[in-house]
Order: structure tokens, then C-alpha cells, then sequence
């Protein structure tokens, strides 16, 4: 075949490793690993490292990484930090590939969580999508795209990506589920989504390299689901005191809305941080001292659909973000505490 695609390798952490087949939910409903989930505060900082490159790599990553921050309400700090939140390097050997969103704390610190070992067009800029918490385009559940499979396994057994039948499986033809994934209708557009030749698909429709964001990249990024500039930051999230006598009440009140609130800790000790209410929600605790440092995160430990986190918390402050289940269609109320356990 004349034409292969060149296509990057999404990372997955050891603990998702065998969380791809869905399980099931309480109510019945199916849930599955996925992007949902994955996004950082919104009006975050994020700290970069590189690893490696030349002045005009790093020059060039520098230019696409603003490409997001130019929509997104995110920052990004080229500081070379022991503790950045993505650490790239150039491995020619080793493609281009990303951890996707707040994965990538959960990589160990003297790792990289992107790999940029080709950046043609704009490879940095997908790159750098993932690292933000975006999926490819072509497992977009309203893709459509009919692929056909024993092509694409042969073909993406070969230069330039030699990956076995289980990485093209992941990588290319496992679409998510409607429920798995926060978005918009098929991009053809979208910088996430690369080439592929028509002899991959059945019905002999090929897609097109995106080197530049598209306009719906551009508005789904600074969107509600994403990290709109007009919804709270971690500047402003609301205070709750810890073993307060009464709960903050709060509600999802828009489609895709995230609650952020922030807490200290003077006693170190175990602490609770709980939701309750009839609102399905999920939510992740950060921390000490950082709204990017994930340290836990639950779905239904408490109350019916409610969320619950008990952690052992040092001295310091800590940021809780709160969600509805359902980012497309969930709205509700419910109130939230967070207390020392004896």
C-alpha cells in the first residue's frame, strides 16, 4: 500500500489497563474507561517540562501548545519544573503519543507523559490536545466511519507504527459509547483526527490530515464541557470549613457544569468529603497545595448516585470539583461537607 497513516499512541495508566470492557453501574446503566473525567480544573496552570529537543522543536511545541491556550481557559508555564504536570520528550524511536489529561499525574516524575518523536504539521498541537483531556476524533461515537478491520490491523503492523492487533484495537477501531465521552458530533475537521486512505474504510471514504485547530475544536474547547473563561477558576472557588455544623447547599445548574470549592487542613488526620442530595455526581479531590495533584476520585461511594472521598490529608489547602455523571443532560441539587473523622 502506497499511503499509511502516521498515527500517535494513546497512553493508558497500569490502573486502566483492564478497566476497557464496560461494567456495570448501579441503575443499570453501562460505564466504561474513557476521556470523561480526565480534564484539569478549569483556569489552571499547567507547569511543562522538556526532556530533551532542539531550540526549534522546542520553539515549534511552545507555538501549538498556545494554539489551546489561545480558547482554552488554561495556562501553560514552560518552567522546566521538577514537578510539571507534562514532561516531554523526543524520542525518534519511539513515536509521538500523549497521556491523556490529568493522567499524567499519575506518571512517576522522572517520566515523560508525551512523546513527540515526529512533529509534522501539527503534531505538537494534537499532542497537547490529549495532554488537555481530548480524544481522537475517529473513535468519536458519531464518527461513522466504517473501517475495515483487517485492512487497518495489516496495514498498522507495518512502518511506520509496527503495533500489534490489541494497540490498532485501541488506538483506531474501539469507538466509546455516547455515555463515555463528553463532545460534539463528528469533526472531520478536528486537529485530533488524522489521515487515514480510503482502502482502510469499507465504503472508500478517506480523512484528511488537520494541521490547524477547527473552528468546533476552537468552541468545544472553550466550551461549557471543556474550560470556559466565563465559569469559575480555581481563583474563585467557594470556601468550605471543614467540620461545619451545616452543608453547603449547591446545584448543577447548566449542562456540563463544574463546581470547584477549596478547604484547608491545620490537623492532619483523616477527612470525609461528601455529597448528598438526588443529584447523580462525581467528583475528585486535589492536592496539598495544588489544583493539579489528583489524589482521589469517586462516583458513587455515597448516598445513592452521591459521592463520597475519605483521605488521609496533611497540612495544607485542598480544591474539590464536583460534577453531574451526565455532562450532556445532567442537572440537580445537593449540598456538600467535608469533615475530620475521629
Amino acid at each position: 500500500m502506497a499511503t499509511r497513516a502516521k498515527v500517535c499512541l494513546d497512553r493508558v495508566l497500569p490502573r486502566d489497563l483492564m478497566r476497557l470492557q464496560p461494567t456495570a453501574r448501579k441503575g443499570g446503566r453501562v460505564r466504561a474507561i474513557a476521556p470523561i473525567g480526565k480534564t484539569w480544573m478549569n483556569g489552571s496552570t499547567l507547569r511543562v517540562k522538556f526532556l530533551g529537543g532542539s531550540a526549534a522543536q522546542r520553539a515549534k511545541v511552545r507555538e501549538q501548545a498556545g494554539w489551546w491556550a489561545d480558547h482554552a481557559n488554561l495556562t501553560f508555564e514552560f518552567d522546566d519544573s521538577a514537578n510539571a504536570e507534562i514532561r516531554i520528550a523526543f524520542d525518534a524511536n519511539d513515536g509521538a503519543w500523549s497521556y491523556v489529561g490529568t493522567d499524567c499525574r499519575g506518571v512517576p516524575a522522572n517520566e515523560p507523559t508525551m512523546n513527540l518523536g515526529f512533529m509534522d504539521g501539527g503534531t505538537a498541537a494534537h499532542e497537547f490536545g490529549h495532554a488537555i483531556g481530548l480524544a481522537h476524533e475517529h473513535q468519536n461515537p458519531a464518527g461513522g466511519i466504517q473501517w475495515n478491520e483487517d485492512v487497518v490491523i495489516r496495514e498498522c503492523a507495518q512502518s511506520p507504527n509496527f503495533w500489534d492487533e490489541a494497540t490498532t484495537r485501541h488506538n483506531i477501531l474501539r469507538k466509546y459509547s455516547t455515555d463515555q465521552v463528553k463532545g460534539t458530533a463528528f469533526d472531520p475537521d478536528s486537529i485530533m483526527l488524522y489521515f487515514f486512505p480510503a482502502e482502510w474504510t469499507l465504503n472508500g471514504i478517506a480523512t484528511t490530515a488537520n494541521e490547524v485547530l477547527s473552528a468546533l475544536d476552537k468552541q468545544f474547547i472553550a466550551g461549557a464541557k471543556m474550560y470556559p473563561r466565563a465559569a469559575p477558576t480555581v481563583a474563585e472557588a467557594t470556601a468550605l470549613k471543614p467540620n461545619a455544623q451545616k452543608r453547603t447547599l449547591a446545584a448543577i445548574g447548566l449542562f456540563g457544569e463544574e463546581d470547584l470549592y477549596t478547604f484547608s487542613v491545620s490537623r492532619p488526620g483523616r477527612y470525609v468529603i461528601d455529597t448528598k442530595g438526588p443529584t447523580d455526581l462525581v467528583m475528585k479531590l486535589f492536592g496539598p497545595d495544588s489544583p493539579t495533584a489528583l489524589i482521589a476520585e469517586d462516583d458513587d461511594s455515597g448516598v445513592e448516585f452521591n459521592a463520597r472521598i475519605a483521605a488521609d490529608l496533611v497540612e495544607g489547602r485542598y480544591y474539590a470539583q464536583v460534577r453531574h455523571y451526565n455532562r450532556a443532560s445532567g442537572k440537580g441539587n445537593y449540598s456538600i461537607r467535608v469533615w475530620r473523622s475521629k
